[in-house]
């Protein structure tokens, strides 16, 4: 028993490691492809956000039972209160990652982040703005809430597939900086899907970050660019991810789940997955 137990925890450590790895690989080397063939970054981000968008789409729909797990969601009550919960945590998901990337480049600077922005500029605003605004909420979303966070959590718990899922996410961004402005969102995209095993909720999260973060310049924020700032706020996402993930898990703790095993975590109104199955 026990060896079988070590051995299923290697098993989940190896899927949780390489699992990401492979799914970052494989988009990084389909983007250099793509954008060596358009010959214009931000364009080429947006031709492989479509493809990626039509691959993980056409998997969702043709094979949903690959990324299906148990337990499965159930409508509850406490929707309106978890939409709302899920604002007020996006809002300082927002804040914590300006502060902790206006912080870091304040302090550090960042050549991809500079490089980034040159390359936005040099698309025009229209680009940017498809890009930004339509194309990447979809395609991240479907990549990495629709395909990723759902492999991990045939193997892991919650709280590991939310982690793996974020730390993935931010290292797409390619640089310091906005890999500290994304982490918090990918936090907090993970624990909404988890929710509503839905991603129209997480394109619309995601959409609504990425909105913020075209509309507010950068020096009304600039009052956050120190240490301070970025721990406290970051401190305060933290506890509203928590709120979010009691909601979720219950006081039954993070338990893994598969699609052939029913996972041990009880309901946002405390019931237990038995009770709501009954």
């Amino acid at each position: 028993m026990a060896a079988t137990l070590t051995k299923n925890r290697l098993l989940t450590i190896v899927w949780c490691a390489g699992l990401p790895a492979a799914v970052v690989t494989a988009y990084l080397g389909l983007g250099i492809v793509v954008v060596t063939a358009v010959g214009e970054p931000v364009l080429g981000t947006a031709v492989l956000g479509v493809a990626v968008t039509a691959v993980v789409g056409a998997v969702r729909l043709l094979r949903p039972r690959w990324l299906t797990y148990e337990p499965g969601p159930l409508p509850r009550p406490g929707t309106p209160r978890f939409m709302w919960l899920t604002l007020s945590a996006l809002a300082l998901a927002f804040l914590a990652g300006q502060a902790a990337a206006l912080w870091l480049y304040s302090v550090a600077g960042s050549n991809g982040f500079d490089q980034s922005q040159e390359a936005r500029e040099a698309a025009g605003p229209g680009t940017v703005l498809l890009l930004t605004l339509v194309v990447a909420p979809v395609a991240e979303e479907m990549l990495f809430r629709g395909l990723l966070y759902p492999l991990l959590r045939r193997r892991a718990g919650v709280i590991a597939s939310v982690l793996v899922t974020a730390a993935a996410f931010s290292v797409l961004h390619g640089n310091a900086v906005q890999a500290a402005s994304a982490l918090p969102l990918a936090v907090l995209l993970a624990l909404v899907y988890e929710r509503t095993r839905a991603l129209w909720p997480c394109v619309l999260v995601h959409l609504g970050f990425n909105l913020a973060a075209t509309a507010v310049p950068a020096p009304a924020l600039a009052g956050f660019a120190n240490p301070v700032s970025a721990m406290l706020l970051t401190a305060a996402f933290l506890g509203s991810a928590l709120v979010l993930y009691r909601k979720i898990a219950g006081r039954a703790g993070d338990v893994p789940a598969g699609p052939d095993r029913t996972g041990g975590g009880t309901g946002e109104e405390g019931e237990t997955d038995e009770t709501r199955t009954a």
